[in-house]
């Protein structure tokens, strides 16, 4: 995983493309690739590099993703690129966009030529809903899924004898037909991936009973998944090789975790930090208390000081959420609010009225207009 901003290693800026981007790629691709430079030990890295670049920046959603929170907010928590591994994995990714004959005659690939007997298996997406208790801290969840699984009478090779493959008497093993064809130009031979064995070289002579050679059933496992703290809705992981089983001994696909922020009843998120209300009665807003708050790890004490005025925010450092690969947390923000009631006894009513008469009980503003008009009704009096 590279730490060099992609829109850096395509020497793009942030307003380019799709076009411009899947050109830049290009470009770099065939410069780096391994194959032109066998004494640069550092070209298949720049070829990687550029890679993860274009797997970022040519998907909409990853782009957006990076473009508002970077590395951090991809995938994987990380990186959100691919993290490819090898060569192969870029060329059945992004081989498209260079077109068969490029990596054919340029790289002295090839298209045809044996496939292998087995498939890959299909990729799975799970949405997991995580409430803000447990994004503060992170959390190890236990996903219950039901897709392919590798037979096991066959252990996934699609016939329980080792004998049950047979060489294809159509291309006798390799996998290909030719065709030749003539013409006023010349003779042409067309080779292609052949039709009995589907280019494998093999054929199936006896297939399991259970899974009728597919090498795969339909079944159920779980897998435990751990989920860092300070993800966010959008956020998501990969784990490799837990989709579905691959057919006849291919690869299994990989599980793509989307993690879904619940709307909480107390907390309000703000990044790391989060928000709630807390409304005080008048007598505890103008004397002043300790009184208990929730937190999202448990409960905590906090001060309300005389005369406390409502909108006042109170700041409870580090108490909101872990931050996302980092030491460190956010905090809780406490917002006041006092309460006045609606109905009121006669004594009650009596006992405030007392008290609207009060100095202290009178807007600081209002204090001199009051003492004016004190004064001039004691002069006509």
């Amino acid at each position: 995983m590279t730490n060099r901003d992609y829109y850096e290693i395509l020497g793009l800026d942030k307003g380019a493309s799709a076009e411009q981007i899947k050109a830049a790629y290009r470009k770099l691709a065939l410069q780096y690739h391994p194959d032109r430079n066998p004494d640069d030990p550092s070209a298949e890295e720049r070829f990687k590099e550029a890679a993860e670049a274009y797997d970022v920046l040519s998907n909409p959603d990853k782009r957006a993703r990076y473009d508002r929170f970077g590395k951090e907010g991809m995938g994987g928590f990380g990186g959100g690129a691919q993290g490819f591994s090898n060569i192969n994995d870029i060329f059945s990714a992004f081989g498209d966009i260079f077109g068969s004959s490029v990596f054919g005659n340029m790289f002295n690939g090839s298209q045809g030529g044996k496939r292998s007997r087995g498939e890959a298996g299909a990729d799975l997406r799970v949405r997991m809903k995580l409430t803000l208790e447990e994004i503060s801290t992170g959390v190890e969840k236990t996903i219950k899924l039901r897709h392919y699984v590798q037979c096991s009478d066959c252990k996934g090779q699609g016939t329980p004898d080792a004998s049950g493959w047979v060489q294809c008497t159509q291309c006798h093993g390799s996998g290909e037909v030719r065709q030749v064809t003539r013409s006023v130009f010349g003779q042409f031979v067309n080779i292609g991936p052949c039709a009995n064995c589907g280019g494998t070289g093999e054929v199936l002579r006896t297939p399991c009973v259970t899974c009728s050679g597919d090498g795969r059933v339909e079944g159920e496992s779980s897998v435990s998944v751990t989920i860092p703290a300070g993800v966010r809705t959008g956020n998501y992981l990969t784990v490799t090789g837990k989709g579905h089983s691959g057919r006849r001994g291919g690869p299994a696909g990989d599980i793509r975790v989307e993690i879904i922020e619940e709307e909480h009843e107390v907390f309000v998120r703000d990044e790391d930090d989060v928000h709630m209300d807390l409304t005080v009665s008048f007598p505890t807003a103008t004397l002043g208390a300790e009184l208990e708050v929730p937190t999202l790890e448990g409960s905590s004490v906090i001060t309300i000081e005389p005369g406390t005025q409502p909108g006042t925010k109170l700041r409870m450092k580090g108490k909101g959420i872990q931050h996302l690969q980092s030491r460190g947390r956010g905090d809780q923000y406490v917002h006041i609010n006092v309460y006045v009631p609606t109905s009121l006894t006669a004594a009650e009513k009596k006992q405030v009225q007392d008290l609207q008469s009060s100095e202290h009980f009178t807007p600081p503003d209002q204090r001199s207009h009051r003492s004016f008009f004190d004064k001039v009704k004691e002069a006509f009096s």
